[in-house]
């Protein structure tokens, strides 16, 4: 239980590390990824799923939206 705990914690803080990455296409597609494989592994652990699914599953959607926008699409409190 303590192991879950300590690495959601730290995947936690990565994500809010790497939440305001990406001014070009790819930086956004590669923080959306990475933001979205660390949520959809929390996820999927906690839903029975498995951390691995949830990663894949949550990587591919975070990629893909990160690609489809641009920076001025996103306001992030100038």
């Amino acid at each position: 239980m303590l192991r879950k705990l300590t690495t959601g914690v730290l995947l936690a803080a990565s994500i809010t590390a790497l939440a305001g990455c990406g001014y070009s296409q790819g930086h956004r597609a590669l923080t959306g990824g990475m933001i979205g494989a660390g949520g959809g592994a929390i996820i999927g652990a906690a839903t029975g799923m498995g951390p691995g699914t949830g990663a894949l599953i949550g990587g591919a959607v975070g990629a893909g939206t990160g690609a489809a926008t641009t920076h001025n699409q996103l306001n992030l409190g100038n």
